[in-house]
């Protein structure tokens, strides 16, 4: 337990926030240099292969022990940090043998992580908590996930008794601004299949995301004098709100659940003249979500016909699709996963995403890649928490499918 603990501790450290508006790829040069950390540790620790590409990604190689081909497995995470929050300067605390008490994590900000507001502290009464310090977000997504990837990696070097086929291992950057899998070589990767390590809560296991677009809204009004507006002024934000009231306010994310879907306001910007807004668009059934970019374009084109063509400007593009149409096929890779998960004493959660990982676009690349747990809570802000025991039964968990998909 002390190697997740100790790597994740060090990994924590790291500055490796991602940047949406940036034109490079990766986003931030800090990336780049946290990837060539990460290659020289899984030198370090024996494995073969290791390559960090000019694009960011770490790749490497747990050769087979088995001495005849076999079925290759992949393992994935992500080294950036969302954007969200802070990620500069993390500061990670450490609780051994929590009790269930309130954690002032910033007593100057008032910063306290109480399972009154989050109950689900209460799951972990008697293990180690690992917190942030108030100032930023934790990055356990996904810091944690490449903790528990190269421990596991390290643990099967270390004990060759352990039977594994060729093993793949991937480090991405960009997940968090949508693009980790922008140049990934599914092909040179040379997997039959992987799992991301980017879950949250211990036991979760999930082979179905939200298909996902984007729309952006320019709204161009007209600005006169406001005495002698009448019948002559047209105020882009209110034309604005118009749309936004337009679409069902109970689906909104605060409103919606399992498998509901959502209209998410993202950004909304603007004066008299202009207004630009962003939306995000959800939902796992692909029948509902196109249902929900139309009912997105017929809105806007009822305000053009209200207000005169081009008033409104619509632009909206998909982002990702569920990956369950992708694994069903190949639903025996979630079966392993769950079996690994029982057999090491973890109680499987199956349960949809309300969001994507990079396994989605992988998946439909030709990378069928459930995602498994990473053990993290309250990702993207200051009230983050990783119990150090959960990232344990992850590393459990990765040894244990090497060994099932050697038998296979």
């Amino acid at each position: 337990m002390e190697q997740v603990l100790n790597r994740f501790l060090r990994y924590s450290k790291v500055f490796t926030t991602s940047d949406p508006d940036s034109e490079s790829f990766p986003s931030t040069s800090r990336q780049l240099i946290f990837a060539d950390e990460l290659a020289n540790e899984l030198q370090e620790i024996g494995l073969t292969e290791v390559v960090r590409d000019q694009n960011g990604y770490v790749t490497a190689t747990l050769p087979s022990n088995l001495g005849h081909p076999t079925t290759v497995v992949g393992f994935i995470s992500h080294m950036d940090t969302s954007p969200d929050y802070s990620g500069e300067n993390v500061n990670p605390q450490l609780v051994k043998n929590y009790q269930g008490q309130d954690l002032v994590l910033n007593p100057e900000k008032e910063i306290i992580l109480s399972p009154v507001d989050f109950p689900e502290l209460l799951k972990y009464v008697g293990q180690d908590l690992i917190t942030t310090d108030g100032n930023t977000l934790l990055g356990a997504d996904d810091k944690a996930g490449i903790a528990e990837i190269f421990t596991a990696m390290d643990y099967l070097v270390r004990h060759p008794e352990i039977n594994h086929g060729k093993i793949r291992i991937c480090i991405t950057p960009d997940e968090e601004v949508g693009q980790g899998t922008k140049y990934f070589d599914v092909a040179k990767f040379g997997a039959d299949f992987a799992y991301t390590l980017d879950g949250g809560e211990i036991g979760e296991l999930e082979y179905e995301n939200f298909n996902a677009a984007s729309a952006k809204i320019t709204v161009k009004g007209r600005s006169v004098h406001p005495g002698s507006a009448k019948n002559t002024m047209i105020n882009s934000m209110l034309v604005g709100t118009q749309i936004i009231q337009s679409l069902p306010a109970d689906q909104r994310p605060e409103h919606t659940e399992g498998y509901e879907g959502f209209f998410h306001l993202t950004s909304f910007e603007g004066d008299v003249s202009l207004t630009r807004m962003e939306f995000i668009i959800r939902d796992h059934d692909l029948d509902k979500f196109e249902a929900r970019k139309n009912l997105m374009n017929e809105v806007c084109r009822l305000i053009n016909l209200r207000y005169g063509q081009g008033t409104v400007v619509l632009e909206m593009h998909d982002q990702y699709y569920n990956m369950k149409q992708k694994v069903e096929p190949v639903k025996f890779i979630v079966d392993l996963a769950e079996q690994a998960m029982k057999e090491v004493g973890v109680v499987p959660k199956i349960k949809a995403i309300r969001g994507g990982t990079d396994g989605a676009q992988l998946s439909w690349k030709g990378l069928p890649c459930p995602n498994i747990f990473a053990g993290g809570h309250n990702f993207h802000g200051p009230y983050e928490f990783v119990p150090v025991q959960s990232m344990q039964k992850a590393v459990e968990v990765i040894v244990r499918i090497a060994e099932l998909v050697a038998k296979q």
